[in-house]
C-alpha cells in the first residue's frame, strides 16, 4: 500500500505589529541600541494588510497566482500589486493580524491571554465571519477586560498585544521563575499553535477531509514548548488538533530546523505504508522570532519590511486511492552523520544519490523544490537567490556527471525549478510550499517526477557541526491500489460463518462420543 497527498493548506498572518515587538531582531536592538535610528525609523517601512495582500509572493504561497508566474514580474516584487488579489486562496489565506489575536486567546488553555473590550466589540464580528473558524473557537473569545488591566499584566512581566501604539491585548507569564513559561516564550509558542490551528482548518476546508476522519498529527515547527524541567517536550501537535477539532487524533512533534518538514513527511507516509494510521497530517505554525529577521537590510535598501507575515502549512497524507500522487518511499535522498557538510556532498545525498539508486538521470526530474525562499527578502542581506542557488548546484553536478553542459546551467535552473515565494519563516520555506501545486501538476499530468528537498543547519543549536537534509520524489499515481492481504468486510463474515459452522460440528460429534 502506497502513501499518497491528498491535500495541501498553506496560510499567512499579517503581523506588522509582532514584526516590531517580537521580532528577534527588533528586541535583541531595543536591548543592545535601544536609541537606534533602526529603531526610529522602522514605523515607515512597515507595509498595510492590503499591501501585504497584494504582494505577488504571498498570493503564490496561497493558490491565487501559479510560481512560475512570478517570472513574468521583474525582481525585486515588492514595488509591483498583484490586481486580482484576495485575502483567501485555494489553499488558504492571509488573515489580519487583528483577527489573528483572537486565534491566539482561542488557542489558550489556561486564562493568559486577555483582549481589551474595546478591540473585541470591534474586530470580533469581522473574526467570527471567517468561513474556517468553527463554534468551538468562536466559544472561546471572552468579553473582554478593560485596559486597566492590560496594563497590570504588562507590569507584572506579561507580553503585550498591538495594534499600531494601540495596547489591545496581553498574555500573563505563567511562572514566577520558569524562564520558559515566561510571557515571551508562552507568546511565541502560542503564535505557532494558532498558525498551526488555522492550517488544520484550512486543510479541511480545501482539501475535504473530516476532522474525525485524522488519525495522527506530526508538527514540524521550530519552536519548543515546556517547562522548566523538559524545555522541548512539546506536543504542539495535539495542542493544535485539539483547537481544530481533530477529537480522533494523536500526535507528536518532530525538531529538526528547516529540515524538519521533509522528515515529518517522510514519517507520516512510512506509518500510512506500514498499516499504522490511515490519515496523517504533517502540519506547522510559524514563528514571531523570524518576523522582521533581516529588516536592517531591508531598511538599508529603502524597501519596505516584507519579513511581515507569518507562516503555516498542511500536508494530508493517506493511504493510496488510485488517484493522488504517490510519495516513493523506495528512493528517499538522506544526509547522513559521514555525508560531509561541502555543498557537493549535501547536494550529491539529497539528489544525486536516490535517483541513481532509481536509475535516474537529474535531467528526469520534472520540478525541484529546494529551499523555497522568497529572493526580495534574502538577496537585501546578502544570501542571493536561495532556490537558484541551490538549482545552479543540483545543474553543477549534472554537469560533473556529463549529463549536462556548463552553458546549460542556467536553462536547467529554468526548466526544472520555481522561484522562491515563500516567507523566511525557516521550517516553512523548505521543500513543502510547492507540495500543493505539485500535487495538482501530478494530477493533470503536466510533469512526471517533482523532488521535495528539505535543508537544516543543526550547528544552530551548537551541539553539533553538522548539516543536514532529507529529499522525497512525488509521482503520478498508477491507478492501481496495491493488495493489502487483508480480506473484505463480506469475506471476513464468510470466514467468521465457516469458523463457527466447524465449532458447532466439533461439539456436537464430542456429545455423540460421550
Amino acid at each position: 500500500m502506497n502513501s499518497v497527498v491528498k491535500g495541501a493548506s498553506y496560510v499567512l498572518v499579517h503581523a506588522p505589529d509582532m514584526l516590531v515587538k517580537n521580532g528577534t531582531t527588533q528586541t535583541t536592538e531595543r536591548i543592545v541600541n535601544p536609541n537606534s535610528e533602526y529603531l526610529k525609523t522602522l514605523g515607515k517601512h512597515l507595509r498595510s494588510y492590503d499591501d501585504a495582500v497584494a504582494y505577488l509572493p504571498n498570493q503564490v504561497y496561497i493558490g491565487n497566482l501559479d510560481p512560475v508566474e512570478l517570472r513574468k514580474h521583474e525582481q525585486p516584487w515588492y514595488g509591483t500589486k498583484f490586481e486580482d488579489a484576495a485575502r483567501y486562496g485555494r489553499f488558504g489565506e492571509i488573515m489580519p493580524q487583528a483577527e489573528f489575536y483572537f486565534l491566539i486567546q482561542a488557542c489558550d488553555e489556561f486564562e493568559l491571554v486577555r483582549l481589551e473590550k474595546g478591540f473585541v466589540g470591534e474586530y470580533k464580528d469581522a473574526f467570527f465571519a471567517s468561513p474556517v473558524v468553527t463554534d468551538l473557537i468562536r466559544n472561546r473569545i471572552h468579553d473582554g477586560v478593560d485596559a486597566e488591566q492590560l496594563e497590570k499584566i504588562l507590569k507584572e512581566d506579561g507580553e503585550g498585544l498591538y495594534l499600531g501604539d494601540r495596547l489591545v491585548g496581553a498574555v500573563k507569564k505563567a511562572h514566577d521563575v520558569d524562564l520558559a513559561l515566561s510571557s515571551h516564550v508562552l507568546l511565541e509558542n502560542l503564535v505557532s499553535k494558532a498558525s498551526h490551528v488555522l492550517s488544520l482548518l484550512h486543510l479541511v476546508d480545501k482539501a475535504g477531509i473530516s476532522p474525525a476522519e485524522v488519525d495522527y498529527v506530526i508538527d514540524c515547527s521550530e519552536e519548543a514548548c515546556g517547562d522548566m524541567n523538559q524545555r522541548g517536550g512539546g506536543n504542539f501537535a495535539k495542542a493544535s488538533a485539539e483547537i481544530a477539532g481533530f477529537s480522533n487524533a494523536t500526535g507528536i512533534d518532530t525538531r529538526g530546523f528547516c529540515a524538519s518538514p521533509v522528515h515529518a513527511l517522510t514519517i507520516a507516509a512510512s506509518l500510512v505504508k506500514a498499516g499504522t494510521y490511515k490519515n496523517v497530517v504533517v502540519s506547522a505554525g510559524g514563528s514571531t522570532a523570524k518576523l522582521g529577521m533581516n529588516g536592517k537590510d531591508h531598511i538599508k535598501k529603502d524597501m519596505p519590511l516584507v519579513e511581515d507575515v507569518i507562516g503555516g502549512f498542511a500536508v494530508w497524507i493517506g493511504e493510496d486511492d488510485g488517484k493522488n500522487p504517490i510519495i516513493d518511499l523506495d528512493h528517499v535522498g538522506r544526509h547522513t552523520v559521514g555525508t560531509g557538510s561541502s555543498p557537493q556532498a549535501v547536494i550529491t545525498s539529497l539528489v544525486s544519490d536516490p535517483l541513481q539508486k532509481a536509475g535516474l538521470k537529474i535531467t528526469d526530474i520534472d520540478i525541484y523544490s529546494p529551499e523555497m525562499q522568497n529572493p526580495d527578502c534574502t538577496k537585501p542581506a546578502g544570501a542571493g537567490d536561495v532556490p537558484v542557488a541551490n538549482l545552479k548546484m543540483i545543474a553543477a553536478l549534472g554537469v560533473k556527471q556529463g549529463i549536462l553542459e556548463r552553458k546549460d546551467i542556467n536553462d536547467f535552473v529554468e526548466k526544472h525549478g520555481v522561484p522562491g515565494f515563500a516567507p523566511t519563516q525557516g521550517h516553512i520555506p523548505s521543500g513543502v510550499p510547492f507540495i500543493g501545486y505539485g500535487r495538482e501538476a501530478l494530477l493533470n499530468g503536466a510533469v512526471n517526477r517533482i523532488m521535495i528537498v528539505g535543508k537544516g543547519s543543526l550547528f544552530l543549536g551548537r551541539l553539533t557541526n553538522l548539516f543536514d537534509g532529507v529529499s522525497f520524489m512525488m509521482l503520478p499515481n498508477e491507478g492501481k491500489v496495491e493488495e493489502t492481504g487483508k480480506a473484505s468486510g463480506e469475506e471476513l463474515r464468510k470466514i467468521v460463518a465457516e469458523s463457527l459452522r466447524g465449532f458447532a460440528k466439533s461439539l456436537l460429534s464430542e456429545d455423540q462420543d460421550e
